[in-house]
C-alpha cells in the first residue's frame, strides 16, 4: 500500500481513538486538561522545530502581517478543544462525531460565501440533506446539537484562516499553542494556588498523560503533514471520515452512550449526504478525465 496512504490512515485513526487518551484524564477538570494540552504541546513542538533545525525560519517568519490571522485562529482551535475535550468525557462522544461529520460538508458552504468557490447543481442536494438532519436531530432532542455544531463551524472557520494563513502546519500550530500559553499557565498556577491542581497531585501515571497529552496532539499531525505531501487532496478527503467513524463506534459500542431509533435517522441523513456528496465528487472527477 502506498506509504502515504499508511500515514494518512494513521493519522486518522490516531485522531479516532483519541477519545480513549482524554477519557483516562476523565478526573481532571476540562479547563485544566485544555491548558496542559496547550502547554505541552507547545513544548513538543519547540521541540520537533529544533530537531528539524527549523527554528530558526520560524522565528524570521514572524513578521507583523502573520499575528493577526494566528490570533483568530488561536481561539478558535482553543473553543475546539475545550468543546471536544469537555464532550468526550461528559458523555457526549457520539454528538461530538456528528460534528466532524458535518465540518466538510460546512466547509464547502465557507468556500463557497468567502471564497467565492462554485458548487455544481448536483452538490446542493447532500448539503441540503445534512442540514435537514440537522433539524431532524434538533426536534428529536429537543434543543439544537449545539456540541456538534460549535465543533463543526469552529473547525470550518479554522480551516478558512488557516487557508489563508502563512505558515505551515508546524510552525502555525507553535504559534497558535504559544499565544494561548500565557492564559493556559495563567490558568494552571490559580489551579494549584487554590489547591485544585491534578499535575503532580493525582499519581504518576494521570502525570505522563499529562504530559503525553503534547504528544497525542502533535503525532498524527506529523503523520497527516507526510501524508498530504504524496496522496491526492481527494483521497484525504475520504479517508477524513475514519476518525469520526471511529469516536462514534466507541461512544455507542465502548461507552454506550445511548443511541435511539431517531437519532440513527438524523445521523443517517447527514451520512448520506456524506456520502452522496463525496460520490458526485468521483464521478465528476471520473468523467473529466475520460473526457481528457
Amino acid at each position: 500500500m502506498n506509504k502515504g496512504i499508511l500515514m494518512a490512515i494513521g493519522a486518522y485513526v490516531s485522531w479516532g481513538l483519541l477519545p480513549i487518551y482524554w477519557k483516562l484524564l476523565g478526573h481532571v477538570p476540562t479547563p485544566q486538561l485544555l491548558s496542559h494540552r496547550i502547554a505541552w504541546s507547545f513544548a513538543t513542538l519547540i521541540l520537533f522545530l529544533g530537531l528539524t533545525r527549523r527554528m530558526g525560519s520560524f522565528r524570521r517568519s514572524l513578521g507583523p502581517s502573520v499575528w493577526s490571522s494566528y490570533v483568530l485562529a488561536s481561539l478558535l482551535i482553543g473553543v475546539n478543544w475545550f468543546i471536544y475535550v469537555w464532550s468526550v468525557n461528559a458523555g457526549y462522544m457520539v454528538e461530538a462525531s456528528l460534528g466532524y461529520f458535518i465540518n466538510p460538508l460546512l466547509s464547502v458552504l465557507l468556500g463557497v460565501f468567502f471564497m467565492r468557490e462554485r458548487l455544481r447543481p448536483l452538490q446542493w442536494a447532500p448539503l441540503g440533506l445534512a442540514a435537514a438532519g440537522v433539524i431532524y436531530l434538533t426536534f428529536d432532542y429537543g434543543r439544537l446539537p449545539w456540541i456538534a455544531l460549535t465543533l463543526a463551524v469552529t473547525f470550518s472557520l479554522y480551516g478558512l484562516v488557516k487557508k489563508k494563513a502563512p505558515l505551515g502546519a508546524f510552525e502555525g500550530l507553535t504559534l497558535e499553542t504559544g499565544l494561548l500559553l500565557a492564559p493556559a499557565l495563567v490558568w494552571l498556577g490559580w489551579s494549584e494556588h487554590i489547591g485544585a491542581g491534578a499535575f503532580l497531585h493525582a499519581g504518576t501515571g494521570s502525570d505522563l498523560l499529562l504530559v503525553g497529552a503534547g504528544v497525542v496532539t502533535t503525532a498524527p499531525l506529523v503523520m497527516f503533514a507526510a501524508a498530504a505531501h504524496r496522496i491526492p487532496l481527494s483521497m484525504i478527503g475520504i479517508l477524513q471520515y475514519i476518525a469520526p467513524t471511529i469516536q462514534f463506534l466507541l461512544g455507542v459500542f465502548m461507552y454506550h452512550e445511548p443511541f435511539s431509533r431517531t437519532q440513527f435517522t438524523g445521523f443517517g441523513m447527514v451520512w448520506l449526504a456524506v456520502l452522496l456528496f463525496w460520490l458526485e465528487r468521483w464521478s465528476f472527477g471520473r468523467n473529466l478525465r475520460h473526457v481528457a
